[in-house]
């Protein structure tokens, strides 16, 4: 049997729209979120939302909807009132007659607003959930930072394993990651994100015996744990470190160079311009993150001096914090490119506030000085009406598509112009005992003419100012 007919596991999207959030922004979050799902490997077969003031402190839904999710799931719908191995039998009384689970609010105080509950819907997905009868959904996709409170009682009144809008991104770069430094930064991130979320198992109170000759308490399980998730987060981070230094190394290298960084937000296009761009076999699929590593290649077809262009990880809305360390190479290449292409996907109706995540995690790392351009990629798919309202709208903007050859081509050229406008002429006297740097000068400009007389070459060259300086500092030597 092959892959192919093998189902997919089934997911449920949880999202409450909050004050402030409209139902345009509200329904391009979950949508969002039902991609990043659908990436992760699962089929979406509902989406359970509802309008409330703050997310509910027990279970992030009222009681109602909290019941409507767990007939998807196969669960109770009830948080379970004790948690045994963490409470005495007193406080378990307690609790029960309350109806709160410990640490974890009250469910009945914060699900009892009738309105809250009332508002929001359950949208089947393909199939609806009647359809679903026989196969339950195994994931609930929160499109919400939760705590691991929120997110165990959630698990206990669903029957399903639960993962934040985080712990899904987490997860889909965890699997993405193909270079040495995006597994060691993502895997860091993985580690900060689990931490807190690890419980004690059925066994509850075993200690490891500790101190010298065995005297004291000694740790927990869960204790022994967590240190050893802190031992192994120092390790990748010393490792880490190494791998920083020769990545710095290697930029340092490309100093001078004539250099552009195609930035935006994920599944925009970029690394499909990239390969139209360069010629080279970068991955393109249409994903959420199919890109997670910085590549660098060569415009083609080449000029001289070359320009070399980088494919970078796109940007989302509400990235964790933890996985901002998965963008260093990103950012590095942003604030030292020599110009910046910002890549929009204009057949995206939400691509405005995508352009805005992005210049805004540009902008706080300084790149907003860089010099740019906005290239809004994917028009084939719009109508010519639906275009001339983009060139009104966005009069500096280039339209294109990618897989439209002269689209492509125009953009090589306005690349290479805007290189041009920078560049000085300038003399260079190669001596005979410097030749070995011949290959630097035609590496960083172009030659326009070559004359040889006693004292050696003299080269009249065209070139970017700082590349100037770089050369005459390497023949005065």
């Amino acid at each position: 049997m092959t892959t192919t007919n093998q189902e997919r596991p089934l997911a449920v999207l949880v999202g409450v729209q909050l004050p402030g959030v409209d139902d345009v922004e509200h329904a391009a979050d979950l949508a969002e979120l039902g991609r990043l799902v659908h990436t992760l490997g699962f089929d979406v077969i509902a989406t359970v939302s509802q309008r409330r003031s703050a997310l509910a402190a027990a279970a992030v839904l009222g009681e109602g909807k909290l019941k409507e999710l767990a007939e998807l799931t196969g669960g109770s719908g009830v948080v379970p009132s004790g948690a045994p191995e963490r409470k005495n039998k007193a406080r378990a009384r307690r609790a029960a007659e309350s109806g709160e689970d410990e640490g974890d609010g009250e469910l009945g105080g914060d699900d009892a607003d009738a309105a809250d509950d009332d508002d929001g819907d359950a949208a089947p997905g393909a199939g609806g959930a009647e359809q679903a009868a026989a196969r339950r959904a195994t994931i609930v996709a929160v499109d919400h930072d939760i705590s691991p409170s929120q997110a165990r009682n959630l698990e206990r009144a669903t029957g399903a394993q639960v993962l934040d809008r985080a712990g899904v991104i987490i997860e889909i770069f965890h699997r993405h990651a193909r270079s040495r430094e995006a597994k060691l930064e993502v895997e860091i991130a993985r580690l900060n994100y689990v931490a807190p979320r690890l419980r004690e198992t059925g066994g509850g109170g075993d200690r490891q015996r500790g101190g010298i000759g065995g005297k004291g308490a000694g740790e927990s399980a869960l204790e022994l744990d967590r240190r050893k998730i802190r031992d192994r987060i120092a390790e990748l981070k010393h490792e880490l470190a190494s791998v920083q230094r020769e990545q710095s190394t290697r930029r340092a290298l490309r100093q001078g160079q004539r250099r552009v960084a195609l930035v935006g937000y994920t599944n925009a296009g970029k690394s499909s311009l990239m390969r139209a761009l360069t010629g080279s076999e970068v991955l393109v699929a249409d994903k959420l993150f199919a890109t997670l590593d910085t590549t660098v290649r060569a415009l083609h077809p080449e000029v001289r001096p070359r320009i070399l262009v980088s494919d970078t990880v796109g940007f989302i809305k509400k990235l964790p914090h933890d996985l901002v360390a998965s963008f260093r190479s990103t950012l590095d290449e942003a604030l030292e490119a020599s110009l910046l292409l910002y890549v929009a996907d204009a057949s995206d109706p939400t691509f405005r506030d995508q352009l805005g995540v992005t210049r805004g995690v540009l902008s706080e790392i300084g790149a907003s000085e860089v010099p740019s351009r906005l290239l809004l990629n994917k028009v084939d798919r719009l109508s010519e009406e639906e275009r001339d309202a983009l060139r009104l709208e966005f009069p500096e903007a280039t339209l294109l598509s990618a897989k439209i050859p002269a689209d492509v081509a125009a953009l090589r050229e306005s690349i290479i112009a805007f290189f041009e406008e920078s560049m000085v002429e300038a003399e260079l006297l190669l001596p005979y005992a410097k030749q070995s740097l011949i290959g630097e000068i035609y590496e960083n400009a172009r030659v326009v003419s070559e004359e040889y007389g006693d004292e050696g070459g003299r080269l009249s060259v065209r070139v970017h100012p700082a590349a100037l300086d770089r050369l005459r500092s390497l023949l005065a030597r």
